[in-house]
């Protein structure tokens, strides 16, 4: 298997998806070892010259930027670092984001700007290599100085304390140092502050978030297109001479991805009684690909932040300076975590409409989508389930990077609160999924009732894919199994997007 040599080439988001779906093992390149040994060696022979004050090298931290901190001390300084600011609360970080947190970890630190040990880094490496995934929470980030919090709990296991992940079970990270022979780390000056500076909490759930989001995006088109059909919609509003007078590139990119995948259905080609259809079927174009758009957008911000140094101070031996900012300041990912959730969640709320209008007896469908309603209420509560989830994404969109609490003694008195935007789309990107599988549940249904008339053959796959896991409903049943089945398939489906 080829390893990923981990260097200052940049890091895609796709290329990211490429290592994880791959289960691609990461070294460093010679380029990256030369640049943080470089680094290391200029900033000790720095602290044992330098007169004047260091921040967070020399002094403490925050607020305590005036306390000067002797030179045997500067280890201790560090390590009380790391497990003073270990404060995360609430749930656990999913593995497999904590595995991204590593990577985006090590790529900060491996550009040489942040004067930490080569075995330092190592470890991470060999955490992510093997598997060993510290135990993170999601609460307790800022999103500025970095993320403090989960940052110190992703490091606690370097120096031999907190907890990790290991084949799914969790152990103290002292057995599993133990188990693989690793010796603690003794943090040098500025490293506890290297690790725990930096956006790598909020960039590596943008990872996450964006891989899921343009997937999820390109099922919407795909779904609304089998709601599309199932209504007896019209073929009109996708025709590329539309959108090219108005031409935003989601909005084309969606019209041309919904017109291709109708060609050859007898459902579409045939004449239709209605001039036009509802705004949430007619409008897929516009709608959808202003999300399509907006995830564009959050994607340039993201890969610019996980291709830079965000810690702070920042080292230049080149340059021979150590300079105090704010690369760390969440506020870049702060905004397009609040945009990106605004975004998925508009591709839920359109979705719920389709679903009601799939069950409200029109164009021929029945109501509620079974042959006997009355007896049986079929898909009526289905809809409910879609209404509440987007009611709930709904009050998500409230944004976090409005809002700013002052800390550290008023040193940190504007804050991005970007962690909290990446939690919050978490749970909406995951709404969202609901809201489709509830969707392509009614859609599959109701596209029954336009039998013998058949959907083009990619739609056609679709749904025989679909049926794989999820039966015809006749009469009422437990809807709730079939509903997670159906979520179920809209998670594993692999999307083409090209």
């Amino acid at each position: 298997m080829t390893r990923h040599k981990i260097s200052t080439k940049f890091l895609s988001i796709e290329k990211v998806e490429r290592i994880i779906d791959r289960k691609q093992k990461i070294e460093l390149s010679q380029e990256a070892i030369d640049a943080i040994q470089k680094c290391r060696a200029y900033l000790d022979k720095k602290t044992d010259t330098e007169k004047e004050p260091i921040y967070g090298v020399t002094t403490g931290f925050g607020s305590l930027c005036n306390r000067s901190i002797s030179k045997e001390d500067l280890s201790t300084l560090q390590r009380n670092l790391v497990i003073s600011h270990a404060c995360g609360v609430g749930e656990e970080v999913p593995q497999e984001i904590v595995q991204l947190m590593l990577l985006m970890k090590i790529q900060s630190l491996s550009y040489g700007h942040s004067g930490v040990q080569l075995a330092t880094v190592q470890r991470l490496i060999d955490f992510y290599n093997k598997g060993v995934y510290p135990v993170v929470y999601q609460q307790g980030s800022l999103g500025a100085s970095g993320d403090l919090a989960p940052l110190a709990h992703l490091s606690l296991p370097i120096i031999g304390m907190g907890e990790v992940y290991y084949r799914g079970k969790k152990y103290p990270a002292a057995d599993i140092n133990e188990k693989f022979g690793w010796e603690p780390i003794t943090l040098q000056s500025k490293e506890g502050l290297a690790l725990l500076n930096g956006t790598q909490f909020m960039s590596s759930y943008a990872v996450w978030l964006l891989i899921k989001a343009k997937k999820l995006s390109w099922l919407a088109d795909i779904i609304g297109t089998v709601s599309l059909e199932a209504f007896d919609g019209c073929l009109s509003p996708f025709n590329i001479n539309v959108h090219l007078v108005r031409p935003h590139a989601g909005q084309i990119i969606t019209a041309t991805h919904i017109y291709n995948m109708l060609q050859g259905s007898e459902i579409i080609s045939r004449h239709k009684e209605h001039v036009q259809d509802p705004y949430s079927f007619r409008c897929m174009p516009q709608v959808h690909g202003a999300s399509k758009d907006a995830i564009t957008h959050v994607q340039d911000v993201v890969e610019t932040e996980i291709n830079s140094v965000t810690d702070n101070p920042t080292v230049f031996p080149d340059e021979d300076l150590v300079i105090s900012a704010g690369n760390f300041h969440g506020q870049p990912l702060a905004l397009v975590l609040d945009f990106l959730t605004i975004a998925v969640a508009e591709l839920g709320n359109i979705s719920e409409r389709r679903i009601y209008q799939l069950i409200s007896g029109k164009r021929g469908l029945p109501s509620f989508l079974v042959k006997n309603p009355g007896l049986n209420s079929g898909f009526m509560i289905p809809q409910y389930a879609a209404a509440s989830i987007v009611n709930q994404n709904k009050a998500f969109t409230m944004p976090c990077s409005t809002d700013s609490i002052e800390s550290s003694q008023g040193q940190e008195d504007h804050v991005s609160m970007g962690a909290n935007a990446a939690t919050k789309c978490y749970l909406v990107v995951n709404n969202l999924e609901k809201i489709l599988g509830i969707e392509l549940f009614n859609a599959a249904q109701a596209l029954e009732f336009r039998r013998p008339l058949k959907s083009s053959q990619f739609i056609e796959d679709f749904v025989a894919a679909f049926r794989q896991v999820v039966p015809f409903v006749e009469n009422d049943t437990y809807m709730h199994e079939l509903i997670q089945k159906s979520i179920d398939f809209v998670n594993g489906v692999k999307v083409l997007m090209d």
